[in-house]
């Protein structure tokens, strides 16, 4: 139903590297910045938009039922600094097929190079899992990857991912992971220490919530 994808839009999950918080049209400057790079167009398969289009579809994302969206943060400066300083990617989940809701496409991008390869985007990825598991009913993962990004397929095999597809046309290898008791109990076990906090309360400058 509708209610599914708004129930993020006042949630922050605060973990050791990350905390993820909604999209919001603060954010969209720096996403737009790093969606200039030829690189990350390739990774994430998608076009250049003007500032203006970035906006546009930022309020339509936040709108959607189908898609969950987080912006990642560096943990270890926000809260404290200016949140478009510290970001350093976004993660999102897709719940995109209508005949089966427990399923969920996740997508990760570290765009802050200084921050690839440092464990940022696996606990990004078991987070939103973790998440999606708890409070959305996903049951399975899939995850749809370049072929040359080696990287991102190997993260995923690490979180226990099977590759159950290649597609030479589009480049592209399909991962999945089903969701036992066994893969909750691991997942859920890989995100204890995450903890849920209300991002309106976060974002209030220090001293204002005594009094």
């Amino acid at each position: 139903g509708t209610e599914a994808m708004r129930i993020n839009q006042d949630t922050v999950l605060q973990g050791q590297k990350v905390t993820l918080v909604p999209y919001t049209a603060a954010h969209v400057p720096r996403y737009h910045e790093w969606m200039q790079s030829e690189e990350l167009q390739h990774l994430t398969a998608s076009e250049p938009l003007s500032l203006e289009q970035e906006y546009e579809m930022q309020h339509s994302w936040r709108e959607d039922t189908d898609k969950c969206t987080f912006i990642v943060l560096d943990a270890a400066r926000w809260p404290g600094q200016a949140e478009e300083s510290c970001m350093v990617g976004d993660v999102n989940l897709f719940l995109t097929n209508t005949e089966d809701p427990t399923l969920g496409e996740v997508e990760i991008m570290i765009a802050e190079p200084s921050y690839r390869g440092r464990g940022f985007g696996k606990e990004a990825t078991l987070m939103m899992m973790s998440y999606g598991v708890r409070s959305l009913g996903i049951t399975k993962f899939e995850a749809k990857i370049g072929q040359e990004n080696e990287a991102s397929i190997c993260m995923f095999k690490k979180l226990h991912f099977e590759e159950v597809a290649v597609n030479s046309i589009f480049q592209e290898v399909t991962l999945r992971l089903d969701i036992s008791d066994q893969e909750r109990r691991w997942l859920l076990e890989q995100t204890n220490h995450v903890e849920e906090k209300s991002y309106t309360e976060l974002k209030q400058p220090a001293g204002v919530l005594e009094t």
